[in-house]
């Protein structure tokens, strides 16, 4: 599976931007997607998580503000972010995984990665 990530951009604290995870190869249906962020001289972190259109998981730090959803005739999955903080900041990525939503946050359970979309969050 080749993913593209997309969607990053500058926005100001309390925007929103959707970032975008297309799938080519492989259809993502039979696959978890996940969402993680990394800053400057930060660890990679979980941000969220979908599997089939039902199960989603959620960092606390995103929980209330942060969407995740699928488009499967466009072999896309998104992430809805709203009510932007500084703290956001990072280059966000997509991965593919077949575990389950409790064993979501590790990074290493995922197959295949994105390459980085940047999102900065002015104050």
């Amino acid at each position: 599976v080749q993913l593209q990530a997309s969607g990053g951009g500058l926005v100001q604290a309390g925007g929103s931007l959707r970032l975008s995870c297309t799938a080519s190869g492989r259809t993502l249906s039979s696959y978890g997607v996940g969402w993680f962020r990394q800053a400057p001289g930060k660890e990679r972190e979980f941000v969220a998580f979908s599997r089939s259109g039902y199960t989603t998981r959620f960092a606390e730090s995103v929980k209330g503000r942060f969407t995740i959803f699928r488009d499967n005739a466009k072999n896309t999955v998104y992430l809805q972010m709203n009510s932007l903080k500084p703290e956001d900041t990072a280059a966000y990525f997509c991965a593919a995984t077949r575990v389950i939503a409790s064993r979501a946050s590790a990074s290493d359970e995922y197959l295949f990665w994105g390459q980085g979309t940047q999102v900065t969050v002015s104050s």
